[in-house]
């Protein structure tokens, strides 16, 4: 696989806002690992042209997510600036390709991790605060024909993330038994528990700063963690507003047009 021109296929494709075939149907073989390579190429052209990370995803955590996309292991990508949004904002759909919208859990850290051997513990102990946000995810991959290493190499599908307000230390509260209730315009569309993210929403951010270390990557402190989708994306159209309700830890809202 050509990292170089695949990743300037990708970033072309959010340009122009014209997806591409998928690798994987490619007669080129692709494995995870140039996925990967394909995705750190983008981050680093981008960062080159003034972008600054300023946290990582997590995807493909809850058995809800898996099942969409037909894959058993979670996978990340790069949160930039130019992705994050306030709470509340009104976004414009015309960024996007064919986005959806997830419902999670973000991590907020004191101190760096780097990995491999960080457990749940080193994640509580190393997180400031959590926060209630939504992630954009969008597919530079038509159609969303998408398997594993299509993902991972389109930044793990990410386009965006909303920031809620209100921060909340870890301390007191065992995340794991957090509700979180889901409304699209006004109305109830879904509901689920912390525990839909590997268990614990902290073992997400475990796994992401094990994954990284392999690569000398680290989570740094300051960086949002957005641990992974509670329940299943959902299409927005434009006029959506979508709000998430977490229990202990307030809301966080968007409007689309």
């Amino acid at each position: 696989m050509d990292i170089q021109k695949a990743a300037t296929a990708l970033l072309e494709a959010e340009i122009h806002k014209k997806p591409i075939e998928p690798f994987t149907s490619s007669p080129e073989v692709i494995s995870v690992d140039d996925a990967y390579q394909i995705q750190l190429q983008q981050i680093r052209r981008k960062v080159e042209n003034g972008s600054v990370i300023v946290g990582k995803k997590i995807g493909l955590t809850s058995k809800a997510m898996q099942e969409m996309f037909n894959v058993n292991q979670p996978d990340y990508g790069h949160l930039l600036n130019d992705m994050i949004f306030d709470d509340g904002e009104t976004i414009s759909l015309d960024r996007f390709i064919q986005p959806k919208v997830e419902f999670e859990m973000a991590f907020v850290l004191k101190k760096d991790l780097q990995g491999p051997g960080i457990t749940l513990k080193d994640v509580i102990d190393a997180t400031d605060y959590v926060v209630p946000a939504l992630e954009i995810i969008d597919s530079r991959i038509k159609d969303w024909q998408i398997k594993f290493e299509d993902t991972v190499a389109d930044n793990g599908s990410s386009a965006g993330a909303v920031i809620g307000k209100k921060t909340t230390p870890i301390n007191g509260h065992d995340l794991a038994r957090i509700g979180m209730r889901v409304y699209k315009n006004g109305e109830f569309l879904d509901s689920a528990i912390g525990a839909a993210v590997m268990g614990h929403p902290a073992m997400a951010v475990s796994w992401l700063a094990n994954a990284l270390g392999s690569y000398g990557i680290s989570l740094h402190a300051g960086e949002f963690i957005l641990a992974g989708a509670l329940s299943k994306a959902v299409v927005i159209e434009p006029g959506d507003i979508f709000t998430a309700e977490f229990d202990h830890l307030g809301s966080v809202s968007a409007t689309f047009k």
